[in-house]
């Protein structure tokens, strides 16, 4: 469609009725413009993700999870609308302090940050987190679960997660409060892109001051990653924020095109939530359609949307508008066939010559 010419639908003079639902909202917002527009159109784009059956991974930056947000993450996996995750170390560390009943409580921007110390609060913006009761009682749960009992085979960090997924499921008071356990019994891989960047890894050293050897397979994961893309008829991401956890999904098509000479063409569909700008050259707020260059995403036309807003308004509104109106989906459980789709990659790589970048994208076939 011509964008340039006077066509499109005619902007309503909105009025808001207290029976509306969220599909109305939604539709409110698709319906007016700016950021109100993208927010509506991004999640019917995620309904659409869902209907054609897409592959979807959820990228999750920024401090999600010690505001709670790790039970909308467990509501789409529930309903089988989230395939595989990429999340920094940090959003895994807090959203296992729910699991375990350790407290997190609302607390103040504006305050006195040495007073803070002298109390041991730790501070998140206006979360609050004690020292003692949370952090050095959560240390002390990872060191136990990665201790002498962990494998000294080299390890992905989707195994690191499901064990932790699986001992929290088991053993902890809540299990029922955290997405690392809801993700184990679906068998939704997580794969923490900045694992050394985090309190996860922290602990670790006091394993390996004694000894123990840690081997994170780095390049097998990365493989793995692009094996659940290569093995995708239809594929899509919801990011929520940008950082490393965005470019770890979308690097997927680079290494199956630019690396491996698959010629796979990328995701079908991306969804962003962030608040970077663009202009500043950063990864985070470099625009979707500027990935088409390194063929990250299929079309830079079409099924891609980014949502300027703080994600923790518009990635309520997005997960409620799909769990609201999408029938649950069977869940793909790729975390058991990933050898499986590591394999066929491997498989193709090995038996077929490098393609042809010029040529037509073969996905899906």
């Amino acid at each position: 469609m011509d964008h340039h010419k006077f066509h499109g639908k005619d902007i309503p003079h909105i009025k808001l009725d207290p029976k509306m639902t969220i599909e109305d909202l939604v539709e409110v917002y698709a319906r007016s413009g700016f950021n109100g527009r993208q927010l509506g159109e991004a999640a019917k784009l995620y309904a659409k993700m869902i209907k054609e059956n897409a592959t979807i991974c959820l990228t999750v930056s920024g401090a999600m999870t010690p505001v709670g947000f790790g039970g909308i993450i467990k509501s789409l996996i529930e309903r089988g609308f989230v395939d595989w995750i990429v999340t920094t170390g940090a959003n895994v560390y807090h959203e296992d302090h729910f699991a375990w009943g350790l407290p997190v409580k609302q607390g103040y921007f504006d305050v006195d940050d040495m007073k803070l110390y002298e109390n041991e609060i730790v501070r998140i913006r206006d979360v609050y987190i004690k020292f003692y009761e949370t952090l050095e009682a959560q240390d002390q749960i990872i060191q136990k679960m990665f201790g002498k009992d962990f494998t000294d085979k080299p390890f992905t960090t989707a195994e690191f997660c499901n064990l932790m997924g699986k001992l929290s499921k088991e053993k902890s008071k809540y299990p029922e409060k955290s997405f690392i356990t809801t993700a184990y019994e679906y068998d939704v891989p997580v794969y923490i892109s900045t694992m050394k960047d985090s309190s996860l890894a922290l602990n670790l050293a006091v394993q390996r001051l004694q000894g123990k050897i840690y081997n994170l397979d780095f390049v097998r994961e990365i493989i793995e990653q692009a094996a659940i893309l290569f093995n995708s008829k239809k594929s899509g991401i919801v990011e929520i924020g940008g950082g490393v956890p965005k470019n770890t999904a979308q690097q997927t098509g680079p290494l199956l095109d630019q690396i491996l000479r698959r010629n796979d063409g990328g995701q079908d569909y991306i969804i962003q939530i962030t608040d970077a700008r663009p202009d500043t050259g950063g990864l985070s707020g470099a625009t979707l359609q500027e990935g088409k260059s390194w063929g990250k995403v299929q079309d830079s036309h079409e099924g891609v949307i980014t949502v300027y807003s703080d994600a923790t308004i518009a990635f309520p509104i997005l997960a409620l508008y799909v769990l609201s109106n999408q029938k649950a989906r069977k869940p793909k459980r790729i975390y058991k066939k990933i050898s499986q789709f590591y394999q066929k990659l491997s498989d193709d790589y090995f038996q077929k010559p490098a393609k042809s970048k010029k040529k037509k994208s073969t996905k899906g076939k």
